[in-house]
């Protein structure tokens, strides 16, 4: 079985190839989102959790967090469950998905990393691999640097460096509150209620 080993905090992630069935044990039998100790796949990952994120039986069927099976099962979707994409809007579709329990049968299981062990592990703590581009949001922003309500989140967007020159991109701010923003909204209530004294 093929593990897929994520790290959030540095952003790298790792494949293994682990063909003995007896390090996998610890986590046959456990549902998505269960988190495992991974002392058993070997020395480095001696003291590591990890969380089960999913994963593809051998014939590629991804698992479906809240099926209690450990098999696969034919479901009707429609739009925003997990494991389909409509391609028409309102149009349904029965497909083949398999449950979230681990077993033997998969291919390729998704693993988070929670709590790093004692060693570094060469490709997935050891490195750091900034995110491309930051949030967008003016409250994630916020969120992401701890501000206040009264700080200035535009001087806190995460920029990029374009190209050789010293040019840089910044997204645009959405949700940002502006002295423009709240004079139009301002307008809209004054329109509204001038609307509501003239039908009385």
């Amino acid at each position: 079985m093929k593990l897929n080993i994520a790290n959030p905090t540095t952003g790298m992630q790792k494949l293994i190839e682990v063909d003995d069935d007896k390090k996998l044990l610890p986590f046959f039998d456990k549902r998505m989102a269960s988190e495992v100790p991974g002392d058993s796949l070997g020395d480095e990952f001696k003291g590591c959790i990890f969380r089960i994120a999913g994963g593809n039986d051998k014939q590629g069927f991804p698992m479906k967090q809240g099926i209690l099976c450990n098999h696969r099962v034919r479901l009707l979707f429609k739009k925003g469950m997990s494991c389909y994409r409509e391609r028409r809007s309102g149009c349904r579709k029965r497909k083949s998905v398999r449950g979230c329990v681990v077993g033997p049968d998969l291919a390729v299981m998704s693993l988070v990393l929670v709590k790093k062990g004692a060693d570094e592990i060469p490709g997935l703590t050891d490195d750091n691999k900034p995110r491309r581009l930051g949030p967008k949001r003016a409250s994630n922003i916020r969120k992401l640097f701890g501000l206040e309500k009264k700080d200035d989140v535009r001087q806190f967007v995460v920029r990029r460096q374009v190209g050789d020159k010293k040019k840089t991109k910044a997204p645009k701010i959405q949700r940002l509150i502006t002295p423009q923003l709240l004079q139009r909204k301002r307008y809209f209530k004054a329109l509204t209620r001038k609307r509501m004294e003239a039908g009385k």
